[in-house]
């Protein structure tokens, strides 16, 4: 475990056992840990459905291994109902054997996410087996890092049918289900830490992780009303197995601008195994379980990226013209777009401070 990270799990009390470097540390459940998105004195409050867990069904996409695999790993331990969805046979029957005696209450459903009558009987079957749906959890993701200026159509469709067309595919699917029987519910999406900033080498992928995002976005102020809460989980790098994801790419899609360079691929997987440098999975899920239970907008789990964060922050801020002035009908029209935003709510719950109403001034 690398220098920051330790400094980080000191900081936030997190307790990483010394026994294995792949031992993963146990993140603050959210029913114990009051001031963290929690309301007390003079805090905003807001709904969180899933604040009660145990019993209650998700179903996570992409679930039998790597980041879906530690998201259930954390729910099933929690006391919750899982189905997970899965492609390969092999991570399937790795993964059943992590789930200890909470394996009693996981089912996995062989599913693609891109095909839409396949998820929506995917969803049809966890209805089956559980009777009810809860929580979904759109995981399943791939990745192809290279130069936008170097990419295929197919390289691009192979993408976004996965990472984009597949989360409104669950959502599609499930939502109503969710809507059901009234008890509550929550929408998850793995969008990505490159869907907050981006770099060379990420174009596709990071326009897929940061389309989800606004997605996520979307969803949560529409449903602001009602009692399904919606996240959207933005991890760094997490030990898995995303960097293979290629072997499921559709023989129609084949055709791509990347280069087969073994030395790369082989640099790229032992950094995604490098417990130095990537984060456990159940480490991670426990983040999105906390984030769940508390109703986070956005479950964020490497502190490392604040700078670049507060970067990119900044020079959107500072890209804003200074020499215009805009008539009242023009900021009439964007007060009532963003005042008691679903962003402004979140920024004072997080800070504790009270929701003020955007300023807006000539």
């Amino acid at each position: 475990m690398g220098l920051a990270r330790r400094r980080f799990i000191t900081h936030t009390g997190l307790a990483l056992s010394s026994a294995t470097a792949m031992t993963v540390s146990c993140v603050p459940d959210a029913t114990a840990n009051e001031t963290n998105s929690r309301s007390v004195a003079g805090c905003p409050s807001i709904k969180r459905p899933m604040e009660k867990i145990e019993g209650k069904v998700a179903f996570i996409t992409g679930g039998s291994s790597g980041i879906g695999l530690g998201i259930a790993r954390a729910f099933a331990d929690a006391g919750m109902k899982v189905g997970i969805g899965y492609r390969s046979d092999k991570h399937l029957e790795e993964a059943m054997k992590g789930f200890g005696q909470a394996a009693v209450r996981v089912h996995a459903i062989r599913v693609d996410v891109t095909d839409r009558p396949a998820m929506a009987k995917a969803a049809e079957e966890v209805l089956e087996v559980f009777g009810k749906l809860h929580v979904l959890v759109n995981n399943a993701g791939v990745v192809q890092h290279m130069p936008l200026s170097q990419a295929t159509f197919d390289d691009w469709d192979f993408q976004m049918s996965v990472n984009l067309d597949g989360v409104f595919n669950g959502i599609h699917s499930c939502l109503p289900h969710i809507r059901s029987h009234g008890e509550g519910g929550q929408i998850i999406t793995t969008s990505s830490i490159l869907g907050l900033f981006t770099g060379a080498n990420s174009g596709i992928y990071s326009a897929t992780k940061y389309a989800v995002l606004g997605l996520m976005e979307a969803l949560r102020a529409e449903l602001a009303d009602s009692n399904i809460g919606v996240s959207a989980f933005c991890p760094g790098m997490v030990i898995s197995n995303i960097q293979e994801s290629s072997r499921n790419r559709p023989s129609e899609l084949a055709d791509t601008g990347v280069k087969a360079d073994k030395d790369a691929q082989d640099k790229e997987r032992a950094l995604r195994h490098d417990p130095e440098r990537a984060m456990d999975p159940l480490e991670a899920g426990r983040f999105v379980l906390r984030g769940m239970r508390d109703n986070d907008l956005y479950i964020l789990t490497h502190p490392e990226y604040e700078q670049i964060l507060r970067d990119r922050s900044d020079a959107l801020l500072a890209s804003i013209p200074k020499d215009v002035q805009p008539t009242e009908a023009r900021l009439a029209l964007a007060r009532s777009g963003v005042e008691k935003s679903i962003y402004a709510i979140e920024r004072a719950r997080k800070r504790c401070e009270p929701v003020t109403s955007t300023k807006f001034t000539k």
